[in-house]
């Protein structure tokens, strides 16, 4: 039987190589689809390293010019800023940190001689206030004073990229262009900054301290609030803030708010691919069954003769279906030679093993299942074709 299905495509190979050249792209463009959804999805459900509930970001803006450069005069006003927030019963803690969590700025330093990383400067209280889990070694605390290097805490990414097996307690991180040196004193959990869909990459902690002239004010401060504190509290902290820096300017904006809008941003260009594959896959369906349609058309006679000589209608129904089913193979393994290629070529080596195959998978089942329904009608017609039909063309 499968013998007769491939001697009844290759005789009708014009035709069906319309079919197959429709089934490859759709295939690819349906893999590239769902390669995307299920990686960002894997994303999803990894843990962020971090607890956002109940934290609201207060952004700072302390007026640094464009050379970053800071005077002992902002210095002194942070520090009195975090001496104002422990007036404060409905805060439970407080912590500085440079680039805002949810937010859109990053800021990335060399590692080593090839490597990048995404940095971030926090105070010493940034552990307890956003819940990080620590896996070796320690966080900053006042030990850390007057060290002749900077100490930083690093994510388990950055670990494995840049040692390997090798235990970083203690050792240094190089950097071509910095005289002091950067030395490991822990290392927490995967960090994800930029929220759920961010992916994982390599992390590092640098210690900032508030009052020091050394270290430049933090650009936003993270607020842990007391269960039960309602928003009304906001006036109240932004009114006392304001009392105390009065050229600077506050806005505070609760990290579930920042984690809602991130992820509005992110998946809109993600939905705007899937409908737009979605319609295309449409069309294409559509396609697919005017031709078979009029496949069946053509063949009225050959198919009306096999009623003649005692074909039943689900016979005839198999075969238009078991041609479909070879023309659809044909087309995916064309599909596959070229998404195999893919890793070889390292195209998507960042999106992971895993990922590929349950995208291959999924792909292969849903085009499978689209080519089985788009020939569901046209084989039904030809179940109808009755053997007086087949005498009409005698």
């Amino acid at each position: 039987m499968i013998r007769h299905l491939f001697k009844m495509v290759w005789n009708r190979r014009r035709t069906n190589a319309l079919i197959i050249l429709e089934i490859l792209f759709s295939f690819l463009v349906l893999f590239g689809v769902t390669t995307l959804g299920v990686y960002y999805l894997n994303l999803y459900h990894q843990p962020l390293g971090f607890k956002y509930q109940n934290v609201w970001n207060l952004g700072v803006d302390v007026k640094i010019n464009r050379n970053d450069e800071w005077t002992p005069e902002m210095v002194e006003t942070a520090r009195q800023v975090f001496l104002a927030l422990q007036d404060f019963s409905e805060i439970e803690g407080f912590a500085g940190i440079q680039n805002r969590i949810f937010g859109s700025s990053t800021s990335t330093t060399q590692v080593g001689e090839n490597q990048l990383s995404m940095q971030n400067e926090v105070t010493d209280r940034f552990k307890d206030v956003m819940g990080l889990q620590l896996t070796h070694g320690r966080w900053f605390d006042r030990s850390d004073d007057g060290v002749n290097y900077d100490p930083v805490v690093i994510n388990e990414r950055l670990r494995q990229a840049y040692f390997g097996s090798e235990d970083p307690l203690g050792k240094n991180i190089a950097h071509p262009k910095r005289e002091r040196h950067r030395r490991v004193i822990g290392i927490v959990t995967d960090f994800r900054q930029h929220g759920e869909l961010d992916s994982l990459s390599n992390y590092f902690f640098q210690r900032t301290r508030i009052g020091h002239p050394k270290d430049r004010p933090p650009q936003n401060i993270l607020i842990k609030l007391r269960p039960g504190t309602t928003a009304s509290f906001e006036e109240k902290l932004v009114t006392r803030l304001q009392a105390v820096a009065r050229n600077w300017s506050f806005e505070v904006q609760p990290l579930s708010v920042s984690r809602e809008s991130k992820l509005r941003w992110g998946l809109a260009p993600l939905i705007a691919v899937g409908i737009v594959a979605t319609f295309l896959l449409i069309m294409v369906a559509l396609g697919l069954v005017g031709v078979l349609w009029q496949n069946v058309t053509q063949r009225t006679k050959e198919l009306g003769l096999r009623r003649a000589l005692g074909g039943t209608a689900g016979s005839v129904q198999l075969q238009v279906l078991g041609e479909l089913f070879v023309t659809t193979t044909a087309g995916i393994a064309l599909g596959s030679l070229l998404i195999v290629q893919m890793p070889l070529l390292g195209v998507i080596s960042n999106i992971g093993g895993a990922v590929y195959i349950y995208s291959f998978v999924i792909s292969l089942l849903v085009m499978y299942a689209i080519t089985t329904l788009c020939g569901l009608y046209p084989s039904s017609l030809a179940t109808k074709v009755q053997p007086a039909t087949a005498l009409h063309y005698e």
